[in-house]
């Protein structure tokens, strides 16, 4: 491949990763209050975010470990771009929680060829730029985000709350459109061999890694994409203010991604720079019982997508960094697994809290968890790069 192959290359996939998380993440501003709408309990709607989570729990390890056997991760890309459809015509469709429940689950097993997502795209880019090439992904990711968001709450608020799936339906349509012409790039080395595949998970600067990413995930998930939008709907925030919530959350963590890794690394260090994103996650979690205005939970959440930002790009990185290129397949995707962890422990610990106590309580308990991941951060050493 040539050097304008591959820039065209990159220009290709950038779409293609936005307008596929254009199709996970438009309906996501209004999803938990339309959960309650249904009259589930906080502890079922944390189930169902969770769910999320929890199967790609399950499929991301195999599938990482099967995309590196046959050195191919294009067709992850299309499948999941397929799958990411159905789930979202299936909660169009649905009339009742238990039916969500199967259909959210769903969109995790789409979510977890994010391995191959990033992966494919890294190959494009020289080894020493592992952190910059996930630092470009993961802004292009929060890009889709942030418009499918803002736009599923218009066409909630126009529309009625289950009309953003049809929205994301559309945007995985594109997805899938554009996906055809990604050039795949192969590595010529040999497969991995299930005593390296052990190797791979026995490596502890990795499994820090990952368990970072679960304090990170059980943040996320139980706040900014879990309870915040239940929170603002109590402060009287209408479909289109939810959607411009998660917006205000999610539009932080495109600039501090691309920086993260461009800038904060380079002069802060990657330790500082994770140690300081989960301290600002943790203090924005904190603070939402005390806030009884919605534009303060504005801007509480703009902090939170920040910090959001600073941490998960350099984990990403850092979890292939020192990884030879024919097992970066196996280790992102037990990185990936593992935090699918805390995307599925957040939300159900938070929701079940709230039915037991309160919901300040469960704000309260994951912002302290935000500051045990900060003291975490600062044991975190690399290990060797294994080149064989």
């Amino acid at each position: 491949m040539t050097e304008q192959e591959n820039k065209k290359s990159i220009r290709l996939f950038v779409l293609v990763t936005a307008f596929y998380w254009f199709s996970m993440y438009a309906y996501i501003p209004t999803f938990s209050p339309y959960i309650e709408t249904m009259g589930a309990s906080h502890k079922m709607v944390g189930l169902i975010l969770g769910s999320y989570g929890f199967t790609q729990m399950l499929v991301r390890i195999p599938l990482g470990i099967y995309s590196d056997r046959i050195n191919k991760r294009k067709i992850f890309v299309i499948i999941g771009i397929i799958l990411s459809g159905i789930s979202t015509l299936g909660m169009y469709l649905a009339q009742a929680p238990e039916l969500i429940l199967f259909f959210r689950a769903l969109a995790g097993v789409s979510a977890a060829t994010w391995i191959s997502f990033t992966v494919l795209f890294s190959s494009y880019f020289a080894d020493q730029e592992a952190a910059r090439a996930i630092g470009i992904i993961n802004a292009s990711n929060k890009s889709g985000q942030v418009l499918g968001m803002l736009l599923g709450g218009v066409v909630a608020q126009l529309l009625g709350q289950r009309f953003p799936f049809l929205l994301a339906a559309g945007g995985g349509v594109a997805a899938l459109f554009l996906s055809l012409n990604v050039a795949e790039k192969s590595s010529q080395k040999k497969p991995i061999k299930a005593a390296e595949i052990i190797e791979v998970a026995k490596n502890r600067s990795l499994l820090l890694l990952s368990l970072l990413a679960i304090i990170m995930m059980m943040i996320v998930h139980s706040t900014a994409f879990g309870f915040i939008p239940v929170v603002a709907k109590k402060l009287g925030a209408g479909s289109f203010q939810l959607g411009l919530l998660t917006t205000i959350t999610t539009l932080p963590g495109i600039l501090s991604s691309y920086l993260s890794g461009s800038v904060f690394t380079k002069k802060y260090g990657e330790k500082n720079t994770v140690t300081t994103g989960f301290i600002l996650l943790a203090v924005s979690c904190l603070l939402v019982p005390l806030l009884n205005q919605l534009y303060l939970l504005y801007f509480n959440q703009i902090l939170n997508g920040f910090a959001q930002g600073m941490i998960l790009p350099i984990l990403m990185g850092l979890s292939i960094k020192n990884v030879a290129a024919h097992r970066r397949g196996t280790a992102m995707g037990f990185f990936q697994a593992i935090y699918g962890l805390g995307m599925f422990a957040g939300p159900l610990l938070v929701g079940t809290i709230s039915d037991f106590s309160s919901m300040k309580i469960g704000f309260l308990f994951i912002g302290c968890v935000g500051l045990l991941g900060a003291c975490l951060s600062r044991i975190y050493q690399p290990e060797v790069k294994l080149n064989n």
